[in-house]
Protein backbone atom coordinates (compact mmCIF):
# COMPACT_ATOMS: atom_id res chain seq x y z
CA UNK A 1 0.00 0.00 0.00
CA UNK A 2 0.99 3.69 -0.54
CA UNK A 3 2.14 5.34 2.64
CA UNK A 4 3.72 9.01 3.16
CA UNK A 5 7.19 8.80 5.17
CA UNK A 6 9.06 11.91 6.23
CA UNK A 7 12.96 11.21 4.68
CA UNK A 8 14.31 14.12 6.33
CA UNK A 9 13.81 18.37 7.36
CA UNK A 10 10.83 19.10 4.84
CA UNK A 11 11.39 16.12 2.76
CA UNK A 12 8.31 13.75 2.49
CA UNK A 13 7.56 11.07 -0.10
CA UNK A 14 5.10 8.22 -1.03
CA UNK A 15 6.51 4.53 -0.10
CA UNK A 16 5.13 1.27 -0.24
CA UNK A 17 4.31 -0.57 2.29
CA UNK A 18 3.10 -4.20 3.40
CA UNK A 19 -0.83 -3.99 3.81
CA UNK A 20 -1.83 -4.28 7.62
CA UNK A 21 -3.80 -7.35 8.69
CA UNK A 22 -6.78 -7.71 10.57
CA UNK A 23 -7.36 -9.83 13.50
CA UNK A 24 -9.38 -10.54 16.80
CA UNK A 25 -11.47 -7.11 17.54
CA UNK A 26 -8.48 -5.25 15.20
CA UNK A 27 -10.28 -4.35 11.88
CA UNK A 28 -8.47 -3.39 8.80
CA UNK A 29 -10.12 -0.17 7.31
CA UNK A 30 -9.64 1.71 3.66
CA UNK A 31 -8.60 4.68 4.55
CA UNK A 32 -10.78 7.29 2.47
CA UNK A 33 -9.77 10.97 4.09
CA UNK A 34 -7.07 11.76 6.73
CA UNK A 35 -7.83 15.12 7.84
CA UNK A 36 -4.02 16.77 8.23
CA UNK A 37 -3.16 18.00 11.96
CA UNK A 38 0.09 19.14 13.22
CA UNK A 39 2.43 16.15 11.16
CA UNK A 40 3.75 18.71 9.64
CA UNK A 41 5.60 19.32 12.70
CA UNK A 42 7.90 16.63 12.18
CA UNK A 43 8.07 17.54 8.26
CA UNK A 44 9.74 20.22 9.52
CA UNK A 45 12.05 19.25 11.78
CA UNK A 46 12.45 16.09 9.71
CA UNK A 47 11.25 13.33 12.18
CA UNK A 48 11.59 10.26 10.49
CA UNK A 49 8.61 8.39 9.97
CA UNK A 50 6.09 6.64 8.23
CA UNK A 51 3.24 5.71 10.61
CA UNK A 52 1.63 9.46 10.05
CA UNK A 53 -1.88 10.98 10.95
CA UNK A 54 -4.22 10.22 13.57
CA UNK A 55 -7.31 11.05 12.04
CA UNK A 56 -8.73 9.32 9.70
CA UNK A 57 -12.51 8.21 8.24
CA UNK A 58 -12.63 5.16 5.86
CA UNK A 59 -14.52 2.02 4.67
CA UNK A 60 -14.07 -1.55 6.57
CA UNK A 61 -12.85 -3.84 4.28
CA UNK A 62 -11.67 -6.86 6.84
CA UNK A 63 -13.54 -6.77 10.14
CA UNK A 64 -12.24 -10.14 11.27
CA UNK A 65 -13.79 -11.33 14.21
CA UNK A 66 -15.49 -8.29 15.38
CA UNK A 67 -19.08 -8.00 16.46
CA UNK A 68 -19.54 -4.43 16.27
CA UNK A 69 -18.76 -3.83 12.37
CA UNK A 70 -18.86 -5.47 9.34
CA UNK A 71 -17.41 -5.07 5.87
CA UNK A 72 -18.39 -2.10 4.22
CA UNK A 73 -19.06 -0.22 7.10
CA UNK A 74 -18.11 3.88 7.19
CA UNK A 75 -16.39 4.74 10.13
CA UNK A 76 -14.72 7.12 12.15
CA UNK A 77 -11.20 6.36 13.29
CA UNK A 78 -10.59 8.17 17.08
CA UNK A 79 -6.79 9.44 17.20
CA UNK A 80 -6.27 6.85 20.25
CA UNK A 81 -5.32 3.16 21.32
CA UNK A 82 -7.26 2.93 24.38
CA UNK A 83 -6.70 -0.94 25.94
CA UNK A 84 -10.58 -1.13 26.11
CA UNK A 85 -10.69 -2.70 29.51
CA UNK A 86 -8.78 -0.13 32.34
CA UNK A 87 -11.17 2.00 33.84
CA UNK A 88 -11.10 5.07 32.14
CA UNK A 89 -12.03 2.93 28.43
CA UNK A 90 -14.94 0.90 30.19
CA UNK A 91 -16.21 4.65 31.18
CA UNK A 92 -15.61 5.62 27.71
CA UNK A 93 -12.78 7.65 28.08
CA UNK A 94 -10.23 5.03 25.84
CA UNK A 95 -8.39 9.00 25.12
CA UNK A 96 -7.18 8.90 28.83
CA UNK A 97 -5.71 5.37 28.71
CA UNK A 98 -2.37 4.30 30.45
CA UNK A 99 -1.81 0.94 29.31
CA UNK A 100 -2.44 1.25 25.05
CA UNK A 101 -2.32 -2.13 22.70
CA UNK A 102 0.25 -3.01 20.62
CA UNK A 103 -2.01 -4.14 17.84
CA UNK A 104 1.06 -4.71 15.46
CA UNK A 105 2.28 -7.42 17.41
CA UNK A 106 -1.04 -8.35 18.04
CA UNK A 107 -1.88 -8.85 14.34
CA UNK A 108 1.89 -9.73 12.79
CA UNK A 109 1.78 -6.73 10.75
CA UNK A 110 4.93 -4.28 10.14
CA UNK A 111 2.42 -0.65 9.27
CA UNK A 112 -0.93 0.58 9.82
CA UNK A 113 -1.15 2.96 12.72
CA UNK A 114 -1.34 6.11 10.29
CA UNK A 115 -3.79 7.59 8.31
CA UNK A 116 -1.64 9.08 6.07
CA UNK A 117 -1.89 5.50 4.31
CA UNK A 118 -3.97 3.56 1.67
CA UNK A 119 -5.09 1.58 4.70
CA UNK A 120 -4.60 1.10 8.70
CA UNK A 121 -5.84 -0.95 11.35
CA UNK A 122 -7.70 -0.03 14.52
CA UNK A 123 -9.68 -2.09 17.47
CA UNK A 124 -12.68 -1.95 16.69
CA UNK A 125 -14.66 -0.38 20.01
CA UNK A 126 -12.47 2.64 18.64
CA UNK A 127 -14.22 2.84 15.42
CA UNK A 128 -17.19 5.13 14.79
CA UNK A 129 -19.94 4.08 12.46
CA UNK A 130 -20.85 7.01 10.10
CA UNK A 131 -24.91 7.78 9.83
CA UNK A 132 -25.59 7.35 6.00
CA UNK A 133 -26.88 10.88 5.96
CA UNK A 134 -23.50 12.70 6.84
CA UNK A 135 -20.44 12.43 4.15
CA UNK A 136 -17.28 11.24 4.24
CA UNK A 137 -15.74 15.06 4.05
CA UNK A 138 -18.24 15.95 7.13
CA UNK A 139 -17.93 12.78 9.58
CA UNK A 140 -13.79 13.89 9.27
CA UNK A 141 -14.64 17.42 11.28
CA UNK A 142 -15.88 15.04 14.31
CA UNK A 143 -12.00 14.40 14.80
CA UNK A 144 -9.39 16.85 15.97
CA UNK A 145 -11.39 19.45 13.79
CA UNK A 146 -14.92 19.71 16.40
CA UNK A 147 -13.47 16.86 18.39
CA UNK A 148 -11.52 18.86 21.37
CA UNK A 149 -13.78 21.66 21.64
CA UNK A 150 -16.85 19.54 21.37
CA UNK A 151 -15.70 18.16 24.80
CA UNK A 152 -14.43 21.57 26.34
CA UNK A 153 -17.64 23.13 25.46
CA UNK A 154 -19.95 20.45 26.86
CA UNK A 155 -17.63 20.37 30.41
CA UNK A 156 -17.87 24.37 30.53
CA UNK A 157 -22.07 24.32 29.91
CA UNK A 158 -21.67 26.82 27.32
CA UNK A 159 -25.14 28.24 25.52
CA UNK A 160 -25.95 31.24 24.06
CA UNK A 161 -26.13 33.64 27.21
CA UNK A 162 -22.32 33.30 27.23
CA UNK A 163 -19.52 35.20 25.38
CA UNK A 164 -16.81 33.00 24.75
CA UNK A 165 -13.05 33.81 23.95
CA UNK A 166 -11.43 31.48 21.41
CA UNK A 167 -7.13 31.39 21.94
CA UNK A 168 -5.24 30.62 18.63
CA UNK A 169 -7.90 30.02 15.05
CA UNK A 170 -5.34 27.08 14.01
CA UNK A 171 -7.64 24.23 13.09
CA UNK A 172 -8.68 23.61 16.41
CA UNK A 173 -9.87 26.77 17.25
CA UNK A 174 -11.71 27.43 14.28
CA UNK A 175 -13.69 24.19 15.48
CA UNK A 176 -14.13 25.85 18.45
CA UNK A 177 -15.53 29.25 16.92
CA UNK A 178 -18.53 26.26 15.28
CA UNK A 179 -18.99 24.31 18.08
CA UNK A 180 -19.74 27.98 20.17
CA UNK A 181 -21.71 29.44 17.53
CA UNK A 182 -24.05 26.28 17.16
CA UNK A 183 -24.49 26.65 20.69
CA UNK A 184 -25.61 30.32 20.34
CA UNK A 185 -22.58 31.60 21.97
CA UNK A 186 -21.00 34.97 21.08
CA UNK A 187 -17.34 34.64 20.09
CA UNK A 188 -14.38 36.99 20.47
CA UNK A 189 -11.18 35.39 18.91
CA UNK A 190 -7.64 35.93 19.31
CA UNK A 191 -5.33 35.37 16.16
CA UNK A 192 -2.49 36.94 14.68
CA UNK A 193 -2.70 35.46 11.28
CA UNK A 194 -4.81 37.51 8.72
CA UNK A 195 -6.11 34.46 6.61
CA UNK A 196 -6.94 32.52 10.16
CA UNK A 197 -8.57 35.53 10.79
CA UNK A 198 -10.57 36.07 8.48
CA UNK A 199 -11.87 32.35 8.56
CA UNK A 200 -12.82 32.75 12.38
CA UNK A 201 -15.15 35.79 10.99
CA UNK A 202 -16.55 33.54 8.15
CA UNK A 203 -17.21 30.96 10.71
CA UNK A 204 -18.92 33.69 13.21
CA UNK A 205 -16.57 35.49 15.17
CA UNK A 206 -17.91 38.74 16.39
CA UNK A 207 -14.74 40.22 16.74
CA UNK A 208 -11.09 39.02 16.02
CA UNK A 209 -8.48 40.71 17.90
CA UNK A 210 -4.50 40.27 17.34
CA UNK A 211 -3.13 38.61 20.93
CA UNK A 212 0.33 40.84 20.44
CA UNK A 213 -1.97 43.93 20.76
CA UNK A 214 -0.46 45.90 24.07
CA UNK A 215 -3.94 46.96 24.80
CA UNK A 216 -5.48 43.31 24.55
CA UNK A 217 -7.05 43.41 27.97
CA UNK A 218 -8.86 46.62 27.67
CA UNK A 219 -9.94 45.72 24.39
CA UNK A 220 -11.22 42.50 25.49
CA UNK A 221 -12.94 44.36 28.83
CA UNK A 222 -14.73 47.34 26.60
CA UNK A 223 -16.37 43.94 24.45
CA UNK A 224 -17.83 42.21 27.65
CA UNK A 225 -18.86 44.90 29.41
CA UNK A 226 -15.84 45.38 31.60
CA UNK A 227 -15.70 42.24 33.09
CA UNK A 228 -14.15 39.67 30.75
CA UNK A 229 -15.52 36.52 28.79
CA UNK A 230 -18.07 34.16 30.36
CA UNK A 231 -15.78 31.16 28.78
CA UNK A 232 -12.41 30.42 26.95
CA UNK A 233 -10.80 27.96 25.32
CA UNK A 234 -6.84 28.22 24.72
CA UNK A 235 -5.43 26.54 21.45
CA UNK A 236 -2.65 28.08 20.33
CA UNK A 237 -0.31 26.16 22.35
CA UNK A 238 2.24 29.10 22.72
CA UNK A 239 3.71 28.63 26.26
CA UNK A 240 3.49 32.58 26.99
CA UNK A 241 -0.66 32.33 26.00
CA UNK A 242 -2.21 30.79 29.28
CA UNK A 243 -1.69 33.78 31.73
CA UNK A 244 -2.81 36.15 29.14
CA UNK A 245 -5.89 34.10 28.88
CA UNK A 246 -6.89 33.77 32.29
CA UNK A 247 -6.75 38.03 32.52
CA UNK A 248 -9.75 37.66 29.86
CA UNK A 249 -11.51 35.96 31.56
CA UNK A 250 -13.82 37.17 34.03
CA UNK A 251 -14.46 36.10 37.93
CA UNK A 252 -16.21 32.75 38.90
CA UNK A 253 -15.47 32.42 34.53
CA UNK A 254 -15.00 28.98 32.78
CA UNK A 255 -11.37 28.12 30.65
CA UNK A 256 -10.74 24.77 29.00
CA UNK A 257 -7.06 24.10 27.70
CA UNK A 258 -6.99 21.73 24.57
CA UNK A 259 -3.18 22.67 24.47
CA UNK A 260 -0.05 21.39 26.62
CA UNK A 261 2.47 24.01 26.57
CA UNK A 262 2.76 26.78 29.04
CA UNK A 263 2.85 27.50 33.23
CA UNK A 264 -0.51 28.91 35.10
CA UNK A 265 -0.27 31.55 37.78
CA UNK A 266 -2.18 29.72 40.31
CA UNK A 267 -2.53 33.01 42.31
CA UNK A 268 -4.35 34.72 39.52
CA UNK A 269 -6.71 31.16 38.96
CA UNK A 270 -7.75 31.28 42.89
CA UNK A 271 -7.92 34.55 43.05
CA UNK A 272 -10.54 34.82 40.10
CA UNK A 273 -12.30 31.87 41.01
CA UNK A 274 -11.98 30.22 37.40
CA UNK A 275 -12.66 27.07 36.80
CA UNK A 276 -10.61 24.88 34.49
CA UNK A 277 -10.76 22.00 32.41
CA UNK A 278 -8.36 19.94 30.56
CA UNK A 279 -9.96 18.55 27.39
CA UNK A 280 -8.04 16.42 25.13
CA UNK A 281 -10.94 14.70 22.98
CA UNK A 282 -14.59 13.33 22.83
CA UNK A 283 -16.01 10.33 24.20
CA UNK A 284 -17.55 8.33 21.10
CA UNK A 285 -19.05 6.18 23.69
CA UNK A 286 -21.00 8.74 25.31
CA UNK A 287 -20.94 11.34 22.97
CA UNK A 288 -21.83 10.05 19.32
CA UNK A 289 -24.93 11.13 18.70
CA UNK A 290 -24.65 14.23 19.89
CA UNK A 291 -21.39 14.84 17.59
CA UNK A 292 -23.40 13.44 15.05
CA UNK A 293 -26.06 16.29 15.43
CA UNK A 294 -23.54 18.82 15.80
CA UNK A 295 -22.34 17.85 12.07
CA UNK A 296 -25.83 18.38 10.70
CA UNK A 297 -26.26 21.56 12.45
CA UNK A 298 -22.41 23.26 11.40
CA UNK A 299 -22.68 21.48 7.58
CA UNK A 300 -22.55 25.16 5.66
CA UNK A 301 -19.86 25.86 8.45
CA UNK A 302 -17.12 22.68 7.81
CA UNK A 303 -17.58 23.51 4.00
CA UNK A 304 -15.91 26.84 4.67
CA UNK A 305 -13.37 25.45 7.59
CA UNK A 306 -12.33 23.22 5.10
CA UNK A 307 -10.05 25.18 2.69
CA UNK A 308 -7.96 22.67 0.79
CA UNK A 309 -7.92 18.95 -0.69
CA UNK A 310 -4.75 17.14 -1.55
CA UNK A 311 -3.88 13.74 -2.65
CA UNK A 312 -0.78 11.31 -1.02
CA UNK A 313 1.47 12.55 -4.83
CA UNK A 314 0.87 15.79 -3.26
CA UNK A 315 2.41 16.02 0.03
CA UNK A 316 4.94 18.44 0.20
CA UNK A 317 2.81 20.91 -0.75
CA UNK A 318 0.23 19.98 1.52
CA UNK A 319 2.69 20.45 4.79
CA UNK A 320 4.39 23.59 3.35
CA UNK A 321 1.15 24.96 2.86
CA UNK A 322 0.47 24.55 6.54
CA UNK A 323 3.41 25.62 7.91
CA UNK A 324 2.46 29.16 6.71
CA UNK A 325 -0.91 28.72 8.16
CA UNK A 326 -2.49 30.00 5.31
CA UNK A 327 -5.77 27.64 5.32
CA UNK A 328 -7.89 25.80 7.32
CA UNK A 329 -8.49 22.55 7.60
CA UNK A 330 -6.73 20.65 5.31
CA UNK A 331 -7.90 17.09 4.18
CA UNK A 332 -5.96 14.26 2.17
CA UNK A 333 -7.17 11.32 0.04
CA UNK A 334 -4.92 8.09 -0.10
CA UNK A 335 -7.31 6.46 -2.43
CA UNK A 336 -7.52 9.24 -5.47
CA UNK A 337 -7.24 12.35 -6.84
CA UNK A 338 -7.70 15.51 -4.58
CA UNK A 339 -11.38 16.58 -5.64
Amino acid sequence: MQVIEITGPRRAQVSEKPEPRAGGDVVKVQVLVAPMCTEWQSWRAGKAGHELGHEAVGLVVDAAQSKRLKVGDRVIAMPHWGCGTCPSCRAGEHIHCTRQRDILAETGSSCGLGGYAQYLIKPDYLLYPVPEDISTDHAAMALCALGPSFTAMQRMGVSERDTVLVSGCGAVGLGAVINARTLGARVIALEPNPTRADLARALGAETVLDPRSPDLEAQVQTLTGGFGADAAIETSNVETVPPLVIELVRARGRLAFVTWSGALPVARITGKGIDIFGCWHWNHDAQGPQMMQRIRDARPLLDRLTTHRFALSQISEAFALQETGACGKVLLYPQRDAP
